[in-house]
């Protein structure tokens, strides 16, 4: 078998959202899975929408991804240039050849004429085609039309007869109508190749094998294959995989969510969480495992296990993906990541400072950025409590005598540790013959100002005796300040 060679060929006109990702992901994985080559190519064509700035994003969310590339704009490779804007002059040679050839031929028709051509076939309620009008102009009127400098496009002459039949390794074998095909554009009035034509032209000459995308690209495939046919070359094998759809089975769009891989990145969320996460997208393990490494997802693709069916965006299960892997990850490499976030760690404080309080609160978070809200006590005095911690635990008749019990364990209790902590503390709630509870709960309001957080010995630990003792101080001081009925 010749060698397996497929590509990414992201357009530089937006961020790199989860449905590329996805595509990526999926090429990699194949390429992975069989010793071939990954290819990265940048399709730059559209001008007035290509930017730079976005082609950095792409390769920028590529690597935070973790998908490298054997070949790519900026590394190399044999088949270059690998952006499209860099290959014109081969997009000529070709579109020459299909010119020479009589496959395909200038179009000097207006805009105006289109449309009013249009009209006319939605008048009568059929599909609109070109009326070839420019098919038949002579060589001496092509040349006048061109040494006049009057705007043309160049059109591939396409069968108007008989089917072309398009073998999909997802969707099996789907027949087209050739009579439905228009004569469709290869160079655009600006000189510059239509996506049409250049895909094939690069796929062909990169020597690209498979060509794994999204289904919405199934429509452009007959005019592809009619494509290799005219210029001679063998077309790659297809795969069509399934769209990603929202909940409600509506079109992706930012209102469902983070939809780009930067802003995963941006809120928090583990490269490795969310390549779990898109594999499962119209796709199943053999195993049938929700959790796989990269190295497992490698070994056990396979395309034939690609669903035809829509995959549905879920953002709890990313959520759930993301939870597991940061308990799994390392808490130095969490830091560093939290480190490269926005608002999570306070200025001026040193990482022997924040890597036990990550440590005690990792297994909690879904995401990095649940990091400030939910170690905000540890780096903040408290100077509020919840509303319902006040009405079960300060407002109760015996809220003062238990909490300044509290209070007289911290003080007495060395070395200040959980053990002793939770010794002592317990010990006291059996001396008043009441539930350990009825001195946690408040003692947990008192120095977190919440009604739920890690471990509450361990959180003593952390804050230490002179906090401990000033915020259940603070507390009392509260309680102290209201009778009971106001709290009602």
């Amino acid at each position: 078998m010749d060698e397996i060679r497929v590509r990414f060929a992201p357009s530089p006109t937006g961020a790199l959202h989860i449905g590329g990702a996805r595509t990526a992901l999926l090429n990699w994985l194949f390429a992975r899975s069989q010793g071939g080559k990954f290819i990265l190519r940048i399709e730059d064509t559209d001008q007035a929408r290509s930017t730079t700035h976005s082609e950095s994003g792409i390769i920028e969310g590529l690597r935070w991804l973790n998908l490298d590339w054997d070949e790519g704009p900026d590394i190399g490779g044999p088949y270059g240039p690998y952006r499209q804007s860099e290959r014109l002059p081969l997009y000529k040679k070709y579109l020459d050849y299909l010119v020479n050839t009589g496959k395909a031929y200038y179009c000097f028709c207006s805009t105006e004429e289109i449309e009013a051509q249009r009209k006319q076939a939605d008048q009568k309620k059929i599909p609109y085609r070109y009326n070839r009008r420019c098919c038949a102009l002579s060589k001496e009127e092509i040349e006048t039309n061109l040494f006049q400098h009057k705007p043309y496009v160049i059109r591939l002459k396409a069968p108007d007869s008989g089917e072309t039949r398009v073998h999909d390794l997802v969707r099996g074998d789907i027949s087209f109508q050739n009579e439905l095909l228009d004569d469709f554009i290869l160079m655009k009035s600006d000189g510059l190749p239509t996506y049409q034509f250049a895909v094939v032209v690069d796929d062909a000459l990169m020597k690209i094998s498979h060509v794994i995308r999204a289904e919405e690209h199934l429509a452009n495939t007959p005019k592809q294959l009619l494509l290799y046919e005219a210029l001679g070359f063998t077309p790659p094998i297809f795969a069509h995989v399934s769209m990603i759809l929202s909940p409600d089975r509506s079109k992706l769009s930012k209102r469902h969510g983070a939809t780009s891989v930067q802003e995963f990145a941006q809120n928090g969320y583990l490269p490795q969480a969310l390549l779990n996460y898109l594999v499962l997208l119209g796709w199943s393990p053999g195993n049938g495992a929700d959790i796989l490494t990269l190295q497992e997802m490698i070994d056990q693709f396979d395309l034939s296990n690609l669903s035809k069916s829509a995959a549905v965006y879920d953002i709890e299960k990313i959520n759930w993906l993301n939870a597991h892997y940061i308990a799994e990850e390392s808490p130095e490499t969490l830091l560093k990541l939290l480190r490269h976030l926005p608002r999570q760690i306070p200025e001026n404080c040193f990482d022997a400072q924040v890597l036990p309080i990550l440590k005690l609160l990792q297994s909690r978070l879904k995401k990095l950025t649940d990091f400030a809200n939910q170690s905000f006590y540890f780096f903040h005095e408290v100077t509020d409590y919840e509303g319902k911690g006040i009405q079960k635990y300060f407002a109760q008749p015996d809220a003062l005598e238990n909490l300044a019990a509290v209070l007289e364990v911290v003080r007495a209790t060395l070395p200040f540790d959980e053990e002793h902590l939770e010794k002592n503390l317990r010990e006291e709630a059996n001396r008043r013959s009441i539930k350990a509870a009825a001195l946690i709960h408040p003692t947990r309001l008192a120095l977190t100002g919440r009604t739920n957080s890690p471990g509450i010995f361990e959180v003593m630990c952390l804050l230490g005796s002179d906090i401990c003792q000033r915020r259940i101080q603070s507390a009392l001081n509260f309680i102290r300040r209201f009778d009971a009925k106001e709290f009602k």
